[in-house]
């Protein structure tokens, strides 16, 4: 069985992973949701990377699954210790020395949320309602309430620390219901910075909250090497 890291996004929220934790474990794995104070504007991403080393101690290999802004964190952190496999989850997959600030207009991603959104007959900015909870049970809307950090600027102004993308087996898997980053910008994004072609999932841009039962399953299968 295997050790999976879950790396979570901006924030740095480990409750994120709550409802996936039960299911890999059901499943026969190990699952450490990894809690990173973002909130904190001392830290950057070289201090995510390090919270993310020390939650992984002396287990090796791992697999480490990056939310979001994670996947600013977790090349970097395969740079550094054996990992079997780098899942991304609805990414933002970063270019070498890039900074998470940069990546938005680098990528496109405002105008292809609200062309999305213009395309689904949705009008407005980004609302955290419509774009971010709009598949999550209410009930856990309501136990996450008070769970939730807004991340500080700190990192959105650093580089991602590696030269190169890790020689690691990475599997991308996008929610197809994502509003946030539309499949098809993901898609384009994946193959055009990784070489890579995205798996889809029902559930939105958090997944693990909507979805896990078949998140966890996905996982699994990955791992296994049976997807």
């Amino acid at each position: 069985m295997s050790t999976f890291v879950l790396v979570p996004g901006a924030g740095g929220v480990g409750w994120y992973w709550h409802r996936l934790v039960p299911e890999l474990e059901r499943l026969g794995h190990q699952a450490i949701a990894v809690d990173i104070r973002e909130d904190d504007p001392r830290l950057g991403l070289q201090d995510y990377a390090d919270t993310v080393l020390a939650a992984i101690g002396d287990r090796r290999p791992v697999v480490l699954v990056g939310q979001s802004l994670g996947a600013f964190t977790v090349p970097v952190v395969a740079a550094r210790v054996p990992v079997e496999l780098i899942v991304l989850l609805n990414p933002m997959v970063p270019l070498p020395g890039e900074t998470p600030g940069e990546w938005w207009e680098a990528t496109g991603q405002p105008q292809a949320r609200e062309l999305n959104d213009r395309l689904n007959g949705r009008t407005g900015d980004f609302d955290e309602r419509v774009h971010f909870l709009h598949d999550v049970p209410p009930e856990v809307i309501a136990a996450g309430a008070g769970e939730q950090r807004a991340p500080s600027d700190t990192p959105f102004g650093q580089p991602c620390g590696i030269d190169c993308w890790p020689d690691v087996p990475t599997r991308v898997l996008v929610g197809r219901d994502d509003r946030f980053f539309p499949v098809d910008f993901q898609r384009r994004v994946v193959r055009t910075r990784l070489g890579l072609e995205i798996d889809e999932i029902p559930g939105g841009h958090l997944v693990a909250l909507s979805n896990p039962a078949e998140l966890a399953g996905r996982l699994d299968g990955f791992a296994r090497g049976s997807l």
